[in-house]
């Protein structure tokens, strides 16, 4: 029997958009960190980011294996365990009949997931008791948009997380599973309040709906007002 492989992947972008990279870290059966790698972008955005790390990772390891993808990225998650069926049953349209954002990478990533064995699961970001292997992959991705200069490397030269993301014991991950779909919903509903860094009020919202990017976002995603709608936090300095 092969036994799996443990990876995680993350994408970063100073300004979003701005200095770009994406970076994959990949453990054992275990979950021990064994090889990693980061790349720049260049100018460029956060999704971008999330979702060049996930296609650099399927590049990089072999497609026999069964692979479980840990990621901070609910776009990236649901963008190839929900919505993925619906856009190319759609011809590569969203919901509201416009072009899918990123249309080329995803399906890259779609032609890499084909007949494999991947379990995605979705992590939070920046927790003090997180995921380590999200929080080195975080790290790595962090440090090549800042200095946009490729890099890679074994366990024994791992970027190091900033404090604030060190982590203590791995929490359990719980595999998340979902159906194909086109987030056909409209309600936002509301949630726990949060201030994001610049100020705005964000929520988790009680219904999946579409930003005004186009892209729809899940119940739970954290959401913020876009305009006179909501939508993504990224997107709403892009629309003010």
């Amino acid at each position: 029997m092969v036994e799996r492989v443990i990876a995680a992947c993350d994408g970063a972008a100073k300004g979003n958009p701005g200095p770009a990279a994406w970076a994959y870290v990949v453990a054992d059966a275990t979950g021990a960190p064994q090889r990693w790698e980061a790349g720049p972008l260049g100018h460029s955005t956060n999704n971008i980011g999330e979702l060049t790390a996930l296609q650099q990772l399927l590049s990089a390891t072999d497609p026999a294996v069964p692979l479980e993808v840990r990621l901070d990225s609910t776009y990236t998650r649901d963008s190839v365990t929900k919505w993925l069926k619906g856009w190319k049953r759609n011809g590569w349209k969203t919901a509201a009949g416009k072009p899918v954002a990123n249309r080329e990478l995803i399906q890259r990533i779609d032609e890499l997931l084909e007949g494999r064995d991947v379990t995605f699961v979705y992590v939070p970001a920046h927790q003090v008791d997180g995921d380590p292997l999200n929080a080195i992959a975080d790290k790595a991705a962090s440090d090549a948009a800042r200095t946009q200069q490729a890099a890679a490397g074994t366990a024994a030269d791992l970027p190091v997380p900033d404090p604030a993301a060190a982590v203590k014991t791995p929490r359990a991950a719980k595999p998340r599973t979902a159906s194909a779909g086109t987030g056909t919903g409209t309600g936002t509903g509301t949630g726990a309040a949060k201030r994001s860094g610049g100020g705005s009020r964000t929520l988790n919202a009680r219904f999946p709906g579409t930003c005004p990017c186009s892209r729809p976002y899940a119940k739970g995603d954290k959401i913020t007002k876009v305009g006179s709608s909501w939508g993504h936090p990224e997107c709403a300095a892009a629309h003010a």
